[in-house]
């Protein structure tokens, strides 16, 4: 296949990785922790760890799992917010041989019943705000030993144990929990385990390459969510390639030993956590940010020292775009923001260029491929409305039902194939031979285009498309448009079945000018819109429903919520 996009890539860039680089995981990690150990590894409500206390920390939980006779590769699920607990967790687990599985701690008990069931972990590591949800489904779960652990465990002996206080007793923010002899559980507490792992040796593991690192579960918008099994040269692979890519855009920096990463994203996504595991390769360190809907909190921490990098998703760009207090923070320091996760709208890149004078670089990838899959050169000085070009070592072709390569320039399903790439989903056979094309694509439901530059463009998931009296129109395309509208702050579409045309489109709109109205918004559409795209029906409201990571969904709208 001609890789038309290489003649695209910005000076510095390899074609290729080599995802051979490292044995396992753990090599990646024991190689940092050597390398950094004195250095900061990342900071969480002004408490400091070093790279040093990772390593002494992981190695006591892993040698405290292996005590409890768990075997080889044995799924271990990690239920876990953006607090030092997470890396030390993840790492324990992996120099372990254990296998993770990241839960998004604000799941319901419905959706916590389907993961641990689906993925058959046995052991949960867990805060205790969310130990309630577990109770109330963990009978019918093949859970058998809770490690619970509290807000304030590893943020310092006196600060430790007032945060845990505030929490518990001010914020109210763990509810009542009893885990009794019914439950028939072994539970530890998460200081325990690791004090006890200090006397314990750490055995050698019999993981390698294509042993599996985790099971990281799609976000499950459309259904059940599946798990991707990641193995470890996957997810090397994705670090190396985001290196390879990111490297660039910190020569201002200098070392990249001194870049601090803002982790406001959850560690448990896909995007966050490659980022963070980049983190550890270069020895850089993170700012955690546990709450970052805490909006004027989160300005605040971007305030206390420079920062140079910033992933996020387009709505959480949007609400700190709408803090009074964000435009006097100083950005001098910022190299990259990256925007991932959903569509980059033009009207939040355009305010956010204005206000930080740091482009959005959107990317686009997939749990399935370890967050990585395009992205836009860090050297660009624009938005492109692009996802951009494929990364080292990953080849994207646009395909038709049938598995065929069409014409450049045409619209098809974006396909992906690279060393990032999932081995599968986890026990569903029918999935995954839906999931892969004969010559060994897998197929990720994204219809683009890709022009002659090797640049991709997004017209929408498959599933997401409205035909108005035959006509295909994309959400992701009005969606853009309407951002720009002069009031508008975010906005989502959707179709909705209509007597005379099939399907009718369908916009939500919530309100930056509160003097907007329907006839405002319908006026910009006619200038911008030809007819069959034009918005049958428009609500305002005062806000979208939306994931955890800040995604909108569009299946509650179509529902009526």
């Amino acid at each position: 296949m001609d890789k038309i996009w290489l003649k695209s890539y910005p000076p510095g860039v390899p074609a290729e990785i080599n995802p051979d680089t490292y044995e396992s995981l753990p090599h990646l990690l024991d190689e940092a922790f050597q390398k950094h150990a004195n250095r900061p590894f990342a900071v969480c409500m002004e408490q400091w760890m070093s790279y040093r206390e990772v390593d002494i920390l992981s190695t006591a939980l892993a040698a405290w799992l292996q005590s409890q006779g768990l075997e080889p590769g044995a799924r271990v699920a990690i239920m876990l917010p953006n607090l030092p607990q997470f890396s030390v967790t993840m790492a324990a687990v992996l120099r372990a041989g254990y296998t993770c599985v990241n839960i998004n701690p604000l799941y319901t008990p419905r959706e916590l019943e389907h993961q641990l069931n689906d993925s058959g972990a046995e052991t949960i590591i867990i805060l205790e705000n969310f130990a309630s949800t577990l109770l109330e489904v963990i009978g019918k779960t093949p859970i058998k030993r809770v490690v619970l652990t509290r807000v304030g465990d590893l943020l310092g002996a006196i600060f430790g144990k007032w945060i845990t206080f505030a929490v518990r007793h001010l914020k109210k923010a763990v509810p009542p929990y009893t885990f009794t002899i019914e439950n028939a559980l072994q539970v530890t507490a998460f200081s325990d385990a690791i004090s006890r792992g200090r006397r314990l040796p750490l055995k050698p593991h019999h993981t390698n390459l294509q042993s599996i690192a985790f099971l990281q579960y799609t976000g499950g918008t459309t259904g059940l969510s599946k798990g991707a099994v990641l193995t470890h040269r996957n997810i090397i692979a994705a670090v190396l390639q985001g290196e390879a890519w990111f490297t660039p855009a910190m020569g201002r920096v200098g070392d990249v030993r001194n870049i601090n990463g803002i982790a406001a994203l959850p560690l448990y996504h896909i995007f966050a956590l490659n980022l963070s595991l980049l983190t550890m390769r270069w020895g850089a360190h993170m700012t955690l940010v546990p709450n970052p809907r805490d909006f004027p909190g989160f300005v605040e921490t971007l305030k206390k020292r420079p920062f140079h990098m910033l992933p996020a998703v387009n709505t959480l760009f949007n609400a700190l775009l709408s803090q009074p207090d964000f435009k006097s923070i100083d950005f001098t320091n910022l190299c990259v923001t990256q925007a991932g996760g959903m569509a980059a709208s033009e009207g939040t890149a355009k305010n956010w260029l204005a206000t930080t004078g740091c482009p959005m670089i959107e990317g686009w990838g997939m749990s399935e491929t370890v967050a990585i899959g395009t992205n836009n050169p860090v050297n660009n000085k624009e938005f492109t409305g692009t996802i951009g070009l494929p990364l080292p070592s990953i080849e994207i072709a646009i395909k038709d039902e049938a598995g065929n390569n069409v014409p450049q320039g045409q619209s098809g399903e974006i396909c992906i194939k690279g060393p990032n790439v999932m081995a599968g989903y986890y026990n569903q056979p029918e999935e995954n031979a839906k999931a892969f094309t004969t010559d060994g694509f897998m197929r990720t439901g994204d219809v683009g285009i890709m022009d002659e530059r090797g640049y991709t463009k997004i017209v929408d998931r498959l599933k997401d498309m409205i035909i108005v009296s035959g006509f295909n129109v994309y959400p992701n395309e009005l969606e853009n448009i309407v951002s720009l509208c002069p009031g508008v702050l975010e906005c989502a579409v959707i179709g909705i079945p209509d007597e005379k045309a099939g399907e009718a489109i369908k916009l939500f709109i919530i309100k930056k000018d509160t003097n907007l109205s329907e006839e405002d918004v319908k006026t910009y559409c006619r200038q911008n819109l030809t007819g069959y795209k034009m918005p049958k029906y428009i609500v305002f409201r005062d806000d979208l429903p939306k994931t955890n990571v800040g995604k909108i969904l569009r299946r509650e709208l179509r529902a009526g919520k």
